[in-house]
């Protein structure tokens, strides 16, 4: 299939994320880097956490403008993993486990989270699994990270703050989620 062919919808808080199922091309460049142990461009780590700046990103088969459209997500705030980068450019991991370059303008250093389990996310009023529930994060719910300790993550959606366990939430594990 290419990136012009299926298209499927998902709400996340409201909004679409349009996807359309690509065939992504592996390896790009020699100008790429990846793990912790090598420097980047950018000077921060790889893997880590940003979220998309805009509400509509161009998703692309490698890195640059010249490179083939694979999908245009359309949620602002949607976490995605950063796995490589070059000096203009990041590969993202997206909670579908999508793989595309996108600008590294389109991208926000503000951490946030995605409840992709099949059912809400308790938010408790502190990091233990019997503390009172305050609030519930939607199914494909998004919230804003604040901090994670002993497997349990401090969030904030909608005015409501709590504490919610790291497994719930796509976004909060330190691992590469694609690979």
């Amino acid at each position: 299939m290419d990136g012009q062919g299926k298209q499927m919808r998902r709400k996340v808080l409201g909004a679409a994320l349009l996807v359309a199922v690509a065939v992504l091309t592996p390896g790009v460049s020699a100008r790429v880097w990846a793990g912790a142990d090598r420097p980047t461009p950018s000077g921060l780590p790889v893997p880590r956490y940003v979220s998309l700046k805009f509400d509509e990103v161009n998703a692309r088969a490698g890195p640059g403008d010249d490179h083939r459209l694979l999908w245009v997500y359309r949620v602002k705030g949607l976490p995605v993993q950063v796995v490589a980068e070059t000096a203009e450019w990041r590969r993202i991991c997206d909670p579908e486990g999508g793989l595309a370059w996108v600008h590294r303008r389109t991208t926000d250093g503000r951490r946030m989270v995605l409840n992709t389990r099949t059912a809400p996310a308790a938010l408790r009023r502190s990091p233990k699994p019997d503390s009172h529930v305050v609030a519930f994060l939607a199914v494909r719910g998004m919230a804003a990270l604040d901090r994670c300790k002993d497997g349990w993550c401090r969030v904030k959606a909608d005015q409501v703050t709590g504490w919610a366990p790291t497994w719930a939430l796509w976004g909060a594990a330190d691992a590469p989620q694609c690979r």
